[in-house]
């Protein structure tokens, strides 16, 4: 039987994600860029989000962020529109609670709009009523 050489495995190699606390530098968006609040996570990458102007788009997270940075439901993300689809368009990054909260103060991003809520900005595609009675036995 082999002897274990290491003090661990693939894991401890990889090293921790020890950027957590450090504070970065607020990037505004540029010309060919959007601020988009991520609607639906559609799996290999790619994802649903709807810009601040009302537009439904699919997102691709670059590779560079892939298994890095993790993105959920309800994040506000920058994105860059491709000029050859205007249907989709790539994650470039992804703010955290803090920074979307000075984007909004700064105004940058509207007032009715959702941070840390997994409820998402625009209308409501379908109005459920629960208008129903319960029989009973």
């Amino acid at each position: 039987m082999p002897k274990n050489k290491g003090k661990g495995g693939k894991n401890r190699r990889r090293g921790k994600n020890e950027s957590e606390g450090e504070k970065r530098e607020l990037i505004f968006k540029e010309e060919g860029q959007e601020y988009c609040q991520v609607t639906k996570m559609l799996g290999s990458g790619r994802l649903e989000v709807v810009s601040f102007e009302g537009v439904k788009r699919l997102g691709h997270i670059r590779g560079k962020m892939r298994k890095k940075v993790w993105i959920n439901q309800g994040d506000i993300v920058l994105i860059s529109l491709r000029d050859f689809q205007d249907g989709k368009a790539d994650v470039i990054l992804k703010y955290n609670a803090d920074e979307a909260r000075l984007l909004k103060t700064y105004g940058e991003l509207p007032e009715n709009a959702k941070i840390n809520e997994t409820d998402t900005y625009g209308p409501e595609d379908e109005d459920v009523d629960f208008d129903f009675e319960i029989d009973e036995i």
